[in-house]
């Protein structure tokens, strides 16, 4: 008995800075509503929901074209400046980056780190006209909801936190991404949690498009151009010979053919298809873009090894039809891109916080799957989840793109903020 009292004795200092370097638990977000500034920060954001939308609305005037983000990072990072966001700045592959630091004693415990993010780029071509139009709580606009939306209630959500002088235990990390759209690959989220912020994030939240939806599984895919390539020729005076299209219309079937469970839900598409000079040539080069998804990254494995085992067959296939003929087709096989599915329990703190966030608001949210900028973090274990930005939207990746307010628009960003200062731990 001596000698257990003699040992919690000198283990108790270390027990106790052990237990000091724990996150601290993060309140329920109906607890914290009810605090002074928590709830004058959420009042700040529906008194100033014009002021939102007037954001909204001017950022997605400025073109952000896959892989031509660079004008309106800045002007967002200028934003986040003017908002008393000192230190925002452009990382090497193009995400804004800005911190409201926490106000945790440094050594007493470890700050946790939340991340609310939107994401900068479109669909849209750079010459494309962006120009908004505006009819009652109705907007149009290429990208006004996808997601020039999710920008405004960031902008939002810091211009609340500031006015109502919210405090947080941990800082907030306000980011807009780069590359979240197809051709992108995620690459601004990629490189925030493999190289700029690796290892340092606890939470991410992503708010991206329209609605009061929660997404707490990621939806992966891989995507691929693939091509038939070989001499060609006059359909006349070389028949006889392999043909490109002809072992691509083979792939196709192929693929069409295909088995894929409806749980985990699997699909696969081929949705683009190119090639040939003229109707009356062999083409050199037939090519295919195709898309492989599932929630399950064992399911999506599964297809993408009998997806390019029909490619392999349709190549056999096609030269056997011709065994006279010396010319052989090579097939190519180019990624575009790849998505990691992810998923975690419904019962995960971040997953529970947005619910219990939505709930304190006056609604209730339902727990959906998708492709989002949230899909690396997922993939990596780190808690993630993607919330939509309030109001209602149409048409998204169309140049007839609308976003309706109503009459409750700003609900959504009431929700990050909540959110955000739950996960934070707000004083």
């Amino acid at each position: 008995m001596i000698l257990c009292i003699l040992l919690l004795t000198l283990l108790a200092p270390v027990l106790t800075a052990c237990a000091g370097a724990q996150t601290p638990a993060a309140p329920a977000p109906s607890t914290i509503a009810t605090r002074p500034r928590v709830r004058a920060a959420l009042d700040k954001i529906r008194a100033d929901n014009d002021w939102t939308l007037e954001q909204q609305v001017s950022i997605c005037e400025i073109p952000a074209p896959p892989f031509g983000e660079a004008r309106r990072a800045e002007e967002f990072r200028r934003r986040l400046v003017a908002l008393g966001l000192a230190d925002a700045r452009i990382d090497a592959e193009g995400n804004v980056i800005a911190r409201r630091r926490g106000a945790l004693p440094a050594g007493r415990a470890r700050r946790p780190t939340v991340v609310l993010s939107g994401h900068l780029d479109t669909v849209f071509p750079e010459s494309t006209n962006v120009t908004v139009t505006r009819q009652g709580t109705l907007f149009k606009g290429p990208g006004i909801g996808d997601d020039c939306r999710g920008l405004a209630v960031l902008l939002a959500v810091a211009r609340a936190l500031a006015s109502a002088g919210v405090q947080t235990q941990g800082d907030i990390l306000f980011v807009g991404t780069v590359g979240e759209e197809g051709p992108g690959n995620l690459r601004g989220v990629r490189h925030l949690f493999t190289k700029e912020m690796k290892d340092s994030i606890d939470y991410f939240i992503s708010v991206d498009g329209t609605g009061l939806g929660l997404t707490s599984r990621a939806v992966g895919s891989h995507r691929y151009r693939v091509t038939y390539e070989g001499p060609g020729g006059h359909s006349y005076g070389a028949f006889g010979m392999p043909n490109p299209a002809h072992a691509l219309g083979r792939a196709i079937a192929g693929i069409a053919d295909l088995r894929v469970p409806t749980d985990p839900k699997t699909t696969f598409n081929v949705g683009v298809l190119d090639g040939g000079t003229s109707v009356n040539s062999i083409p050199a080069a037939a090519v295919m873009h195709v898309d492989l998804r599932s929630e399950s990254p064992g399911a999506l494995d599964s297809l993408d090894a009998g997806f390019r085992a029909a490619l392999a067959r349709a190549l056999d296939a096609e030269h056997a039809r011709w065994p006279e003929s010396r010319v052989r087709l090579r097939l190519r096989i180019d990624t575009t891109g790849i998505r990691p599915a992810g998923a975690q329990p419904d019962t995960a703190r971040i997953v529970r916080a947005g619910l219990d966030a939505a709930r304190a608001l006056g609604f209730t949210s339902e727990l959906t799957s998708g492709s989002t900028d949230s899909n690396l973090p997922m993939s990596l274990g780190i808690p993630a989840i993607t919330i939509d930005g309030g109001g209602e939207g149409r048409g998204s990746h169309s140049l007839a793109e609308q976003y309706d307010d109503g009459e409750r628009g700003w609900l959504g960003p009431q929700w990050a903020a909540l959110l955000v200062m739950s996960l934070a731990g707000a004083r």
